[in-house]
């Protein structure tokens, strides 16, 4: 695919309204199927590379993995960020000067168990006090969503949720767990289908009891000063780096280094609350 051109200034307002009310949206057929499968081919063989090394992926309970990648491992990856799409919301959410911080992808094979009720993280005070959603998961799928394969349930809404008293900040307690049923909502996406959402909406993975794995790349993107480039370990060389347009460029603020080191996932509470590790 050629990298898309910026988008106009035209504010994504259904995606707006989305987000702030329901904490997820979504642009069906946003890609074709066989940049996908390109995709598909990159995930893999950054799993197995991943998985041939101590620390190489990080358990998110049983029979599901996350591994963080650089951009360079993904052939598509400027054409994902430069998607008109993708850049008029994270404009519209996060500011013209939104930041690129996360690179990965989510792996529930055959085996994956439901998971708790959980965000991604505990909630900033930028959002608890002003309401302000602060940073993006852009989640793309490498295959056609079906309900063996254990499809991302959502409960919409609570994004809002005030975490200080979940475990961690990010597990609630199980007496808050019917109200997350009574919202939540089943995802079922499509190859080329690109969704958005605050990692601050409480979710969870069902249960796979396909015989198929179901890959999800991960983009994360942070307004400036939302600090979750600390978690991670995004970089780029030089020469690649020189091959970027300036849309890409100007939100990529990554290191730049000699050589690519593979990247060792960080310990995480998530593996050890999920039966992970």
């Amino acid at each position: 695919m050629t990298p898309y051109p910026a988008p106009d200034d035209e504010t994504p307002v259904e995606a707006l309204g989305d987000l702030y009310r329901d904490g997820i949206t979504a642009c069906r057929a946003a890609f074709d199927v066989d940049w996908v499968a390109r995709v598909g081919e990159d995930v893999d063989a950054a799993f197995r590379e991943a998985r041939s090394r101590p620390d190489g992926a990080v358990g998110r309970g049983p029979e599901r993995w996350y591994v963080e990648i650089h951009p360079e491992q993904l052939r598509g990856f400027v054409d994902l960020v430069t998607h008109p799409w993708v850049v008029s919301v994270c404009r519209a959410v996060l500011g013209p000067d939104y930041e690129i911080v996360e690179l990965g992808f989510d792996i529930p094979f055959p085996g994956a168990a439901m998971q708790p009720w959980h965000r991604d993280f505990p909630m900033p005070e930028e959002t608890r006090l002003r309401r302000r959603l602060t940073s993006l998961a852009f989640n793309l799928t490498t295959v056609d969503t079906v309900e063996e394969m254990g499809p991302f349930e959502i409960a919409p809404g609570t994004q809002w949720d005030d975490g200080r008293g979940f475990d961690h900040e990010m597990f609630p307690p199980t007496d808050r767990y019917p109200r997350y049923q009574d919202r939540a909502v089943r995802t079922y996406p499509k190859r080329g289908d690109i969704s958005a959402r605050s990692a601050l909406t409480v979710h969870r993975g069902t249960p796979n009891v396909s015989d198929q794995a179901r890959p999800v790349l991960v983009l994360g993107v942070d307004a400036p000063g939302a600090g979750n480039a600390a978690h991670h370990d995004l970089a780029v060389t030089r020469p690649y780096r020189d091959t970027l347009p300036h849309l890409v460029r100007d939100h990529l603020r990554c290191p730049v280094v000699d050589t690519l080191v593979p990247i060792r996932q960080k310990h995480t509470i998530e593996g050890l609350v999920m039966g992970a590790e």
